[in-house]
């Protein structure tokens, strides 16, 4: 039997009042598109947003970084972003930063998370999507994941993890990659991935070197050159049976992290983790939201989706979430609320500092 290969593309395309919620018709049509897929080019799909951002999951058997699977994704949101302008939505087509399909949606905009793997008898599969933060948010969740045994009791007491994990870091800005391998390397893993804005988890491996976790590490800002609208990444998680059980892999969004994104991408905010029925943008354009879609997966089908984070048990980190949100946000335009000057480059700063750049003169010594 061919191996099974999930591919989850995310892409803002327009959304409605201002950057809160993707519109059910553009949700419609692509659910459609990718139907008309199904024993075609696809095996299955589900269709699903989280705030602004149109999120495909298909299934196939095309491997990853397929041209064909990539140009229906392109082709999906191109034919969204026409619906999108046709009602005047916020934002349409933001995230299409070329005019044509080349061959790979990476780099054109889109963010993507895709791994292949054999089928288990029994395969746990979570796909978690976020809105209003940069891929670097994944790496605190990674680390207690993969590495933390007072998170993972597995890496402990189950003989098929103790081992560890390989993970694999890009350096977003020199395009370079290393991998660490994990619990020996933990601390020189941490020197890296506890900077988020340069340096991302693309990918976690067994010790075996099969597949544990993929993440979408695509920042607009580097691709276009200027704020374009913030990155809201995507992630991939296998669970059970060699890999941390379900729950070892929700518990981390049990504490609420600080992330970059929020209002205009230029604010540190709580991730919150939340049902898909609250994933919708609206205080400060935020707070930045996590979900979570769990599936079971069968040759190829997605059993489910189970909404993973609605759920009673999240309940207090979301409470949390929102008191470190009237923490932060009484900060106001001060940081570390507002993002450090480095980080400001990419956001719609640069233009202010233009526009007065010429009012300024040396220090009288």
């Amino acid at each position: 039997m061919p191996k099974t290969t999930i591919s989850v593309i995310k892409a803002d395309v327009g959304s409605f009042p201002g950057h809160s919620r993707t519109h059910p018709k553009l949700l419609e049509k692509a659910a459609k598109m990718l139907k008309e897929q199904r024993g075609k080019l696809l095996i299955d799909s589900f269709v699903t947003h989280c705030g602004d951002d149109l999120e495909l999951i298909m299934t196939h058997t095309q491997g990853v970084d397929n041209i064909n699977v990539h140009r229906l994704a392109w082709d999906v949101f191109m034919e969204c972003t026409k619906i999108a302008k046709s009602m005047k939505l916020y934002g349409a087509g933001q995230d299409m930063l070329a005019d044509a399909f080349s061959g790979n949606v990476k780099g054109l905009g889109p963010g993507v998370a895709e791994m292949e793997f054999e089928e288990r008898a029994s395969d746990p599969v979570l796909i978690f999507m976020a809105d209003k933060t940069e891929p670097g948010a994944w790496n605190f969740f990674l680390y207690k994941i993969f590495a933390d045994p007072f998170n993972t009791s597995g890496l402990v007491i189950d003989p098929s993890m103790r081992k560890g994990f390989v993970f694999e870091v890009h350096d977003l800005m020199e395009k370079r990659m290393i991998m660490f391998k994990c619990p020996e390397e933990i601390y020189s893993l941490l020197a890296y991935i506890g900077a988020p804005s340069r340096y991302v988890i693309k990918h976690v491996f067994t010790r075996d070197g099969e597949i544990a976790a993929a993440s979408s590490t695509q920042r607009l800002s580097l691709i276009a050159g200027r704020y374009v609208g913030k990155d809201d990444p995507v992630m991939i998680v296998r669970s059970q049976s060699g890999f941390p059980a379900v729950g070892e892999v929700l518990e981390p969004f049990c504490t609420p992290v600080l992330v970059a994104g929020w209002m205009r991408g230029s604010h540190h905010g709580p991730f919150m983790p939340v049902g898909l029925c609250d994933a919708n943008m609206t205080r400060f354009d935020g707070p930045p939201r996590v979900i979570c879609f769990g599936f079971q997966i069968c040759n190829g089908e997605l059993i489910g989706p189970a909404d993973m984070f609605d759920d009673v048990g999240f309940d207090r980190v979301r409470t949390r979430c929102n008191e470190l949100a009237d923490i932060i946000r009484s900060q106001g335009p001060f940081e570390p609320h507002r993002l450090s000057l480095e980080e400001m480059e990419y956001t719609t700063l640069p233009a202010v500092e233009k526009d007065l750049m010429a009012r300024w003169a040396p220090i009288p010594e």
